[in-house]
């Protein structure tokens, strides 16, 4: 018997029919709002405690009172990944502006924020794609200028994303300025034909990735030379490997930019033996 899809909705476990938001969520008229997405491993949270850190962190930056503490979300994660019996996958967390009549200034300041969560069921470590490579295009990056906070406004990620599934590849870079600034879901990366790893800088132009961190820390370790600065497309296709990061995908090969082959066209050692540093940390707690 497959156990029953639960969410939680302000302050309460549903099943999934159940959980219902209002029509004069802000979240859904203007996107008024931030979320997150923690893996979930052996039934346990991955990273979480940056992913905590970075949604407290865009919360702050529009505005929004953060409803639980650090604790308080990831004991209602923990019970959330519990109820759904979840061994692999994401927990998703979603908190909006909260309910009020629509008008564009900020609704009165003890109005409670909206609280989502779910999970998805999602193989994340053993991915097929990891053993193939994936396939990237290339698009004009046409967002906002904060992309550092993860709002809910992801409308020109979307857009991104549907212009790489209509050309049957997996994931889109993002191009501003001559410069790759990340993914629609991910972030960038390539190695250097002398073996740099190089990745964009942080800054408001691209969200600080939490994989991206904890791979800079692997990297490091592992005693290969980092740098954060820009990147072109031409540099990324002449690149000995390319890859990209995010919680789902862990550490992903990139094998094809634009139809032009990365490297000899299939996953690089330095990608690889990153992805399975990341999965073996990821493991450990």
């Amino acid at each position: 018997m497959t156990t029953p899809r639960i969410v939680y909705l302000n302050g309460a476990f549903l099943p999934f029919e159940e959980a219902k938001v209002p029509v004069m969520d802000r979240g859904f008229l203007f996107a008024d709002g931030i979320y997150e997405v923690s893996a979930v491993l052996d039934g346990r949270l991955v990273d979480n405690a940056a992913h905590l850190a970075r949604l407290d962190r865009s919360l702050g930056e529009i505005g929004i009172r953060n409803p639980h503490s650090l604790d308080e979300w990831e004991r209602l994660e923990t019970e959330l990944v519990a109820r759904n019996g979840l061994a692999e996958g994401l927990v998703y967390m979603q908190v909006t502006r909260g309910v009020y009549e629509r008008d564009f200034g900020f609704p009165p300041a003890d109005t409670a924020p909206t609280v989502v969560m779910f999970t998805q069921a999602k193989t994340v470590a053993a991915n097929p794609l990891a053993e193939r490579g994936a396939k990237v295009i290339t698009v004009e990056d046409i967002r906002w200028k904060r992309r550092d906070i993860k709002s809910v406004a992801l409308l020109a990620q979307v857009l991104a994303k549907q212009a790489a599934v209509a050309a049957g590849v997996s994931e889109a870079w993002m191009v501003e300025d001559g410069a790759v600034t990340e993914g629609s879901s991910s972030t960038a990366f390539i190695v250097t034909q002398d073996r740099r790893l190089v990745t964009r800088p942080l800054s408001t132009a691209l969200l600080p990735g939490i994989t991206r961190a904890a791979v800079l820390r692997l990297a490091a370790e592992a005693d290969l030379v980092v740098e954060e600065r820009l990147f072109s497309v031409e540099e990324a296709r002449a690149a000995q490997e390319a890859f990209y990061t995010s919680a789902s995908s862990f550490v992903m090969p990139v094998v094809e930019i634009d139809g032009a082959a990365v490297g000899d066209g299939r996953p690089g050692p330095l990608g690889r033996r990153l992805r399975a540093l990341y999965i073996e940390m990821a493991r450990a707690g």
